[in-house]
């Protein structure tokens, strides 16, 4: 088996309503769209008896051995789905750890998605939803990367065709811990996305929504608050959200003309700060 690259994009939570809970696990609702930011992973046979897994990159480091990657090679080991074949993987890191980007989650959808295509593993729709979950929480989500409204009930109901945009994606110098944030959800939201639609990922709908984790990241981490204050007032986009359980804030723009000006106004004023203009496909 050769060396074969594939890309693991970036997921943006446009939405998310936090609309219960049952027993440690939040039941979630949210609109996602994929970005052109992207990890780039390898992956080969390895002569070896064990998996191999390397991370490289800038947002390589503080990535611990019980990752998401390892996780999904672990559980398919455990389905003997790989028929005792083992990897090698090496994935360089381009997207920021701890942001609400979804960095590992992709890197386990896109390796699994990469197997299917393959054949290496032959499942069924349904295992393979429930191979998901035993990964991740939002494994589910990357599995078809496209625009997407998740329900309540954890179904994916994907859309084609949908307006692109630009946006301007921010990251301070820290993360959030999803769990942390999640900790102290208190009050959860009455469903809105059962009944999904593209009209779902229009600004005019969008902008009346929220990320029910935001209030919570902004409350606990005061430069949230500042930074999000600064795109809003300064870069004039359509709409300033926080993806996931953060820390990242994403700024979104009709043109690429006025996503690049905001970027150079935001690395003027927060040099410090990664940022990246991307786009959604």
């Amino acid at each position: 088996m050769k060396k074969t690259k594939i890309r693991s994009y970036a997921k943006l939570n446009l939405a998310l309503n936090i609309t219960g809970k049952i027993s440690s696990l939040h039941k979630i609702e949210t609109i996602v769209v994929f970005v052109s930011l992207h990890d780039q992973i390898i992956i080969e046979r390895a002569k070896s008896q064990k998996h191999n897994i390397l991370f490289t990159g800038k947002f390589s480091q503080n990535i611990g051995k019980n990752n998401t990657v390892l996780k999904l090679l672990k559980v398919l080991d455990q389905k003997n789905l790989l028929k005792n074949k083992k990897f090698r993987i090496k994935i360089n890191k381009l997207i920021p750890n701890k942001a609400g980007l979804g960095g590992g989650s992709m890197n386990a959808a896109s390796i699994l998605n990469y197997f299917i295509k393959k054949k290496i593993v032959k499942t069924s729709k349904k295992e393979l939803v429930t191979i998901s979950k035993l990964v991740g929480s939002d494994v589910i989500l990357g599995l078809n990367v496209a625009n997407s409204i998740l329900n309540e009930k954890n179904e994916v109901k994907y859309f084609t065709n949908c307006k692109q945009f630009y946006v301007l994606i921010v990251k301070p110098n820290f993360g959030c811990s999803t769990r942390d944030i999640y900790s102290k959800v208190k009050k959860f939201t009455k469903p809105k996305f059962n009944k999904p639609n593209k009209k779902m990922f229009n600004f005019d709908y969008l902008k009346k929504m929220t990320n029910s984790l935001e209030s919570i990241a902004l409350s606990k981490y005061s430069k949230l608050r500042t930074i999000k204050l600064f795109l809003e007032n300064s870069t004039k986009p359509v709409m300033v959200r926080m993806t996931g359980s953060g820390s990242a804030l994403a700024a979104y723009f009709q043109s690429k003309e006025r996503c690049d000006k905001a970027k150079k106004l935001f690395n003027k004023n927060y040099k410090n700060y990664w940022c990246i203009v991307s786009k959604t496909i």
